[in-house]
């Protein structure tokens, strides 16, 4: 994993991916900035596997939610939440299972320089983004349309790329669609969860070796996903009922002109 001790590195790679999965400042983008500090080669296996963590957060953490969207699917017979949730997780699904070779092979979805721009570039977007035109007001996920649905799914196929944040490209679209920060943070992350289980179902059954053979340092990562990764997203769904992502949006901003400036002095 790096030069670092592994269970070190873990623990660490583990709580970057639980913090910044859910706060929308890019979990990609800094697990990339971790690695490449530490002098590692980019082990996208390990960061897919650690994924699990914070996919059993979300679970958790929304478990009232996710009981009430299956009573409303089995009883009610109200589709359209679910519909709306599988409609916006299609186009990164799809583009994840297409592409999935591709990006393990090139370097752009690794490189720290990509990650300066994609974080600088997203971060100037939620500073100004309540100063933006939206649609029309709509009251949660599921009285989306089905084609607003399926736009804030455009946004988080972005999130491919290092530094996006997937988090932050749908709430940031879930606003552009209508709904307020908070509702569209709740979105965000009830859409991610087919993706994560897609990822996860995929990895376990293509790389259980690899499983196997560093089954210790990955349950470690992901026991600090999950517990970091379940605070993280009940201080993002408390903050984004009161504020905007401005404040992300200037860190992203920082964060970016730190790297830059690492990146060009090495």
């Amino acid at each position: 994993m790096g030069t670092m001790p592994a269970w070190l590195e873990a623990i660490i790679l583990g709580l970057i991916q639980g913090l910044t999965e859910f706060i929308p400042i890019s979990s990609s983008g800094h697990l990339v900035i971790a690695q490449y500090l530490f002098g590692g080669g980019g082990d996208h296996l390990f960061l897919e596997f650690i994924n699990i963590g914070t996919m059993l957060a979300l679970l958790v953490f929304f478990r009232k939610k996710i009981w009430k969207i299956l009573v409303d699917i089995t009883k009610n017979r109200n589709y359209r939440l679910a519909r709306n949730i599988l409609i916006t997780a299609l186009p990164a699904g799809v583009a994840g299972f297409l592409l999935a070779g591709f990006i393990e092979e090139t370097p752009f979805f690794t490189s720290a320089v990509v990650v300066v721009f994609t974080l600088a570039i997203v971060g100037v977007v939620m500073v100004v983004l309540e100063k933006l035109p939206k649609l029309s007001p709509m009251k949660d996920g599921e009285k989306l349309p089905w084609w607003r649905a399926l736009i804030i799914g455009g946004a988080q196929v972005l999130a491919l790329i290092p530094g996006t944040s997937r988090s932050g490209s749908t709430i940031i679209a879930g606003r552009f669609m209508g709904l307020s920060a908070a509702e569209a943070a709740e979105y965000s992350f009830l859409a991610s969860l087919p993706i994560m289980a897609g990822v996860t179902l995929k990895v376990l059954l293509t790389d259980s070796d690899y499983l196997m053979s560093h089954f210790g340092t990955l349950a470690l990562a992901n026991f600090f996903a999950f517990a970091s990764g379940l605070l993280a997203v009940g201080f993002l769904m408390k903050f984004l009922s009161k504020h905007s992502l401005a404040v992300f949006g200037w860190y992203r901003i920082g964060l970016a002109l730190v790297l830059a400036t690492i990146l060009l002095v090495q």
